[in-house]
C-alpha cells in the first residue's frame, strides 16, 4: 500500500472511531465530486445538496451503527449516492410537475440561447434515463464524475473489461437516441 493509501485507510479508521477531524476531513476530500456527480444527473442546485447532504448522512449512520466501508471509501460514497439518486426518482415518479424557474429575469445570456441550451440538456437526460441502470451509472460515473475505468469498476462491483462494455453500449445507445436515421438531435 502507498503512502496515500495508508493514509487513507488510517484516516477511515478513524472516521469509523466517529473521529471528528477525520469526518471532517472526508467531508471537505469527497462532498465537491459527489455534489457534482448528483447534480449532473439532477440538474438542480437544492436537489443536489439534498442528495449530498443524505450520501453523507447515510456515512455517518452506517459508521455510527459500526457498519459502512472499511476500504474503497470514494467507491462506497459513489454507490451511496447512486443509490440516493435512485431512491429520489423513484419518488419523483409520484410527482408529475415541472418545476418553477426562479430565474426568470436575468442578465444571462439571451432567452432563446438559454431555451435552446437547457433544451439539449433535457434531451440529454431523457436519452440517459433510457439507459439501463447500469449503463447510467457507468457514464455518470466515467463522464459526469471523471473517474478512471478503474475506479468505476470498483464501485459498480464489475470487472473493467465489463465496466468499458457498458460504457461502450451506452454510448451507442446515446448516439442512436440523439441522432435517429433520417434526422437530426431529438
Amino acid at each position: 500500500m502507498n503512502d496515500s493509501g495508508a493514509q487513507e485507510a488510517g484516516r477511515l479508521r478513524r472516521a469509523r472511531a466517529l473521529d471528528a477531524d477525520a469526518l471532517a476531513s472526508i467531508y471537505d476530500d469527497y462532498h465537491p465530486a459527489i455534489y457534482r456527480y448528483l447534480y449532473r444527473q439532477v440538474a438542480d442546485v437544492e436537489t443536489a445538496r439534498d442528495l449530498a447532504a443524505e450520501v453523507f448522512h447515510r456515512l455517518l449512520r452506517a459508521l455510527h451503527a459500526g457498519q459502512g466501508p472499511t476500504d474503497h471509501l470514494s467507491a462506497w460514497l459513489y454507490r451511496t449516492a447512486h443509490n440516493v439518486l435512485v431512491d429520489h426518482y423513484r419518488r419523483q415518479q409520484h410527482r408529475r410537475h415541472l418545476p418553477l424557474d426562479e430565474s426568470l429575469a436575468s442578465d444571462g445570456p439571451a432567452p432563446g440561447d438559454e431555451v435552446e441550451s437547457r433544451l439539449k440538456a433535457a434531451q440529454l437526460r431523457a436519452a440517459l434515463r433510457r439507459l439501463t441502470a447500469h449503463q447510467q451509472q457507468v457514464i455518470a460515473l466515467k463522464f459526469l464524475a471523471g473517474l478512471p475505468n478503474e475506479e468505476v469498476a470498483r464501485i459498480v462491483g464489475k470487472p473493467v473489461g465489463a465496466v468499458k462494455s457498458l460504457q461502450h453500449r451506452a454510448l451507442a445507445a446515446l448516439q442512436r437516441s440523439l441522432n435517429p436515421p433520417g434526422g437530426g438531435i431529438v
